[in-house]
């Protein structure tokens, strides 16, 4: 545990003048943040302190901060749009977010619940990182097929109908997964594997 978050945790962010009075936003929701806290470091990520709230590293890339807000308390993945939230507990940070995620709480009983879908997200936020992909920002709404996918689609009706019919997450999931790949035949490899996910209407990181 990092002592900075013990910090956080007794006194806030200090980015305002409420910073260690009984006002604080970190005193709304104490439970409720040593339960996320908790629950992201059984996880096994790095705990630091950035931008004055806890943050949560894998092998120094960012993964989710944990932090107290007026209405909730919450836990934002930075790149929570290639997460697949089965359970929609993850929504836009604002309008025009592309990356982040967030999820809201308001009580302690709610996380607990939730608890096993809250681990499923943060294990798949590493898988994100290990398999070194990246939200791509030019291009917000088309994606771009890798050569390789467009010949297993001539090759393959089947698996091209599927493809087709993801839902635009899951096919962008697999698109990313495809294109992170910098040598052919791993992007070939990938595509091979992910097959059996795609006919039974799978993302890449539901298999």
């Amino acid at each position: 545990m990092n002592p900075g978050v013990a910090d956080y945790l007794l006194s806030g962010c200090g980015r305002c003048k409420l910073h260690g009075t009984p006002d604080c936003k970190v005193h709304k929701w104490p439970q409720e943040l040593r339960l996320l806290r908790e629950l992201v470091l059984e996880c096994g990520l790095v705990e630091e302190l950035k931008w004055g709230v806890p943050c949560y590293t894998y092998q120094q890339k960012n993964i989710c901060i944990v932090s107290a807000f007026a209405e909730y308390a919450s836990i934002s993945f930075f790149k929570g749009a290639l997460l697949f939230d089965e359970s929609e507990l993850l929504h836009k940070p604002g309008e025009n977010s592309q990356a982040a995620r967030v999820a809201r709480f308001t009580g302690v009983k709610q996380i607990i619940e939730l608890r096993n879908e809250l681990k499923s997200l943060i294990f798949q936020a590493i898988e994100v990182e290990k398999q070194g992909l990246k939200i791509d920002f030019s291009q917000k709404k088309n994606l771009v097929y890798p050569d390789e996918l467009l010949d297993f689609f001539e090759k393959d009706e089947v698996f091209k109908q599927a493809f087709e019919a993801l839902t635009p997450g899951r096919q962008r999931s697999h698109v990313l997964n495809y294109s992170s790949a910098k040598q052919i035949k791993t992007r070939i490899s990938r595509i091979e594997k992910s097959r059996s996910a795609v006919i039974s209407g799978k993302g890449w990181n539901e298999y």
